[in-house]
């Protein structure tokens, strides 16, 4: 331990291509993305053989099979066998949670170096049982004699081997995610064009992003795959409006497949150590994480399943001694489109702002042309524990070229969010030497 805090570097990161569930990655596990992520990392930082002292992370979507992924997933790699594994889970907002504990211990002098991880697939769901034959199972295991098996499965009815299909659905509310979202998008008022805009936006970022060779560090192949599928280079504004509405079908949905992030599989990871670690091994360090915060809201109570971001990032900036407007790129997490919207009309406005966020002023309005840059999720796709790593990864790299400070904000399920602040090597000196 340490009597001052010290700088967290990051280092990078890595992602394999993401692709639409039950596409290129169908026979794929959570285990095979994530060792192929992390073996990515792996090379592109020359870290065979070396000791992590942590590598945390997980998956969101998992089989009763998948024991300690993070560890799994060491072994898997050319990493040393020492590395400890330690799988976590905050639904999307996972592998952000898991960069922010890591880089907590490198702050206080626990550790000297991390990788924060996360992979989901959505292609390789668990099967579950009925309760009814799931009980008979275990009951029949129970049994000493052929006669007392049999009995188990009196009145049995072929009925019971249908499985229940997965469910994303809150277990608080039974509605979905995108159900709570068109909610949102009434409360706020965020009309259909709105959405598709930022849809269109976030498809034409991407692609420019990919043909400028932007990507070509961030994305190691996975089974042959070299490129997001999700991605559409001919997206039009005139394409998206003729697409129907998926979750409310009534004249006031909004929420479409092409303004909402399709269900997705994929890993990625970054590697964060402390600035004597990644010099003496001659890494690059592309930008600090200086703050981090996470929160929850009362959305059973109506306060907005994906409203909880606006609270974290608030607390973040208080503690940072800094405004929402003193950031040169925001990461915005795009699970919807009109989550994203409902976000910056909750920051502009002070009636939410003083009742949510016991501010006696809103934290106001961002510089558009500042948001998601690169493209996001709604381009990219959204594994969902992996998302929170790609969006480090990228925003590290872009501050590496143009300098500056970045705002992340991930909203989850749940009711939650979580927030980070990633500032540029150069800036951070420029302090510094101030």
């Amino acid at each position: 331990m340490t009597d001052t805090l010290r700088r967290v570097a990051v280092i990078g990161g890595v992602r394999t291509p993401f692709c639409r569930s039950n596409t290129l990655y169908a026979d794929l596990s959570n285990l095979d993305m994530m060792t192929v992520a992390l073996n990515g990392l792996v090379d592109r930082y020359n870290l065979k053989g070396v000791h992590i002292d942590e590598v945390v992370g997980g998956a969101v979507v998992t089989h009763s099979k998948d024991f300690n992924l993070a560890r799994e997933a060491v072994l898997n790699t050319k990493l040393a066998t020492s590395t400890p594994g330690v799988t976590l889970m905050q639904a999307c907002g996972t592998s952000l949670q898991a960069a922010m504990g890591s880089g907590a211990k490198i702050a206080t002098g626990q550790i000297e170096s991390a990788i924060a991880l996360g992979s989901d697939t959505t292609s390789d769901p668990p099967i579950v049982f009925t309760k009814k034959l799931a009980t008979r199972l275990r009951d029949v295991g129970l049994q000493k004699t052929t006669m007392d098996k049999l009995k188990v499965f009196k009145d049995f009815s072929p009925r019971e081997l249908a499985p229940l299909p997965p469910s994303v659905n809150e277990p608080r509310t039974g509605l979905s995610m995108g159900q709570h979202c068109e909610l949102m998008a009434q409360d706020w008022n965020i009309p259909r064009a709105e959405q598709d805009q930022l849809a269109f936006e976030s498809h034409t970022k991407a692609a420019a992003a990919y043909r400028s060779g932007y990507m070509d560090e961030l994305i190691v192949p996975c089974a042959g795959v070299y490129r997001d599928n999700n991605l559409r280079e001919d997206v039009s504004i005139e394409k998206l409006a003729t697409l129907k509405t998926a979750f409310e079908k009534g004249s006031q949905g909004t929420l479409t497949a092409a303004n909402s992030t399709p269900l997705t599989d994929g890993a990625s990871c970054v590697l964060l150590a402390s600035e004597d670690w990644a010099r003496k091994r001659g890494l690059p360090i592309l930008a600090y994480l200086t703050y981090s915060q996470h929160a929850a809201n009362d959305f059973v109570a109506g306060e907005g399943l994906l409203m909880a971001p606006t609270i974290a990032v608030s607390k973040m900036l208080d503690r940072a001694g800094l405004t929402l407007q003193d950031f040169d790129f925001y990461e915005i997490h795009e699970a919807f489109a009109a989550q994203v919207l409902a976000t910056l009309k909750a920051w502009e406005d002070p009636a939410y702002c003083k009742r949510f966020l016991g501010k006696d002023h809103a934290l106001g309005s961002i510089d558009r042309a500042k948001l998601n840059v690169m493209g996001s999720s709604i381009a990219f796709g959204h594994p969902f524990a992996a998302t929170g790593a790609r969006i480090v990864a990228n925003l590290a790299k872009l501050l590496s070229i143009r300098g500056g400070r970045g705002l992340i904000s991930v909203c989850t399920a749940g009711g939650m969010g979580v927030a980070a602040i990633l500032e540029s090597a150069q800036s951070t000196e420029a302090k510094q030497a101030a």
